[in-house]
């Protein structure tokens, strides 16, 4: 595994080679496995690009986002695909996206489950899900059926204005059944979207996906949730509320859907709110930065070395060198919250939003399976003097995960397409997040 951040050295550990005082007194060392596991509707964003007659041929509201059935779903991907209309076509999914990203930051196993196509033809969604996921996202598992994938088409007419028809196709069909329990054991996270409770009666993926919880927080293993947009949220905050309260360990979301879920507007006292429900909170906040809220001992909390900020809490990051916790683990639990401003200002010009929070979390999640790894690999260190969740400090996870962000921003794709560049060799840490 690779170790989160750019760092001076590539790895912490000889990963190829036995440790020498181990071999010297004929001893194996131990052998250390994790991966983090998704459950996501597997979909495909296609962006075309569209005569005006097109819209209204298929009663598509212009510059609205309309659901439609599979068999005009499907008449239209023909279209489209036989007109040579189609610009791109990338594998979505708020948890694929996060999961393809941690395995490229991690250059580790993860492990997706949901459903594909049973019959895939090349150049069709299901063949372009396949193609644009690593090689490091295990799909073993995922559940055959007939039909489609899910499909989200942005339509784009001359005038410059996008149209967007959905269709689920076969997306939310994964039956419990599927969720197998050996997948659990060793992860360091359990990765799951709010999008997966909001389906029609009927489709099994809700009573998938809460068993897939359940086995989680059998084994002791975090449960992520990714808020994925703040109209779900919207439709029944309570039930979302009562939700991360009993069954999730942490929650990703950005400043909108922070606002649909504490009513707080401001991405900060969202943040605070939100510590009341889950131990730890990542909160994109656009043009803002973003913001890791959290739990550490008072025994353990480290004080900043950086200027202590202004916000609506006053030096709200004093404690950002501290590493978060669960929250019923600490003796006196303290709330630490971090921020960042957007890396470089920002990108000039930003080609996507789509996927950046993604691609934050699965930096949030590297670091997650890192300490992992660590824990396992040098039980002894100091480093797990207490049960913490992140290998590095809340202030270090916010540099990195801004720094996978903006990747994304500066692309495309919602996916990541190549790793981090490597450091400067001998840039100190501090000068490199500087830069």
């Amino acid at each position: 595994m690779r170790f989160p951040g750019r760092r001076k050295h590539k790895h912490y550990f000889p990963v190829h080679e036995r440790d020498p005082l181990l071999q010297a007194a004929g001893l194996e060392a131990p052998k250390a496995r994790t991966h983090v596991v998704g459950v996501d509707q597997t979909l495909v964003d296609i962006d075309a690009r569209v005569p005006e007659e097109l819209i209204g041929r298929y009663g598509l509201p212009k510059g609205a986002s309309t659901v439609i059935d599979n068999e005009r779903a499907a008449k239209l991907y023909d279209e489209l695909l036989a007109d040579q209309r189609i610009h791109y076509e990338f594998a979505g999914g708020t948890v694929g996206n996060t999961l393809h990203n941690y395995s490229l930051l991690a250059d580790d196993a993860s492990i997706l489950l949901g459903v594909m196509s049973e019959e895939i033809r090349i150049g069709t969604s299901g063949y372009r899900y396949l193609s644009n996921t690593s090689s490091r996202v295990n799909l073993d598992h995922l559940h055959p059926v007939r039909g489609p994938i899910g499909r989200c088409f942005a339509l784009v007419t001359p005038d410059g204005e996008r149209t967007f028809a959905i269709s689920e196709g076969k997306m939310n069909a994964l039956p419990p059944s599927s969720v197998p329990p050996a997948v659990f054991d060793d992860a360091s996270a359990l990765v799951v979207s709010a999008y997966l409770m909001r389906c029609k009666p009927g489709d099994p993926m809700p009573e998938a996906t809460m068993r897939a919880i359940g086995l989680a927080r059998e084994r002791g293993i975090p449960v992520v949730l990714s808020l994925g947009t703040r109209f779900v949220i919207a439709e029944r905050p309570d039930f979302w509320r009562d939700l991360i309260r009993e069954h999730v360990d942490i929650v990703a979301m950005n400043e909108e859907e922070g606002e649909a879920l504490t009513g707080e507007a401001n991405p900060l006292l969202a943040c605070d709110r939100a510590l009341e429900l889950a131990d730890m909170v990542l909160c994109t906040a656009g043009p803002t930065g973003l913001y890791l809220a959290g739990y550490t001992d008072d025994a353990v909390k480290r004080e900043t070395r950086y200027a202590l900020l202004p916000g609506a809490i006053p030096e709200f990051n004093r404690y950002e060198f501290s590493r978060p916790m669960r929250r019923a683990q600490c003796d006196n639990p303290v709330k630490v919250f971090a921020h960042i401003a957007p890396y470089h200002g920002g990108p000039e010009r930003i080609l996507s939003t789509n996927g950046a929070g993604d691609a934050a979390l699965s930096a949030l999640l590297h670091d997650m399976s890192a300490n992992c790894y660590h824990r396992t690999t040098v039980p002894g260190s100091a480093k797990h003097a207490r049960s913490f969740l992140t290998y590095s400090s809340m202030s270090q996870v916010c540099r990195y995960a801004n720094r996978v962000s903006y990747e994304v921003l500066v692309q495309s794709s919602p996916r990541l397409t190549r790793a981090l560049p490597e450091r400067e060799e001998g840039l100190n840490e501090e000068a490199y997040w500087a830069r």
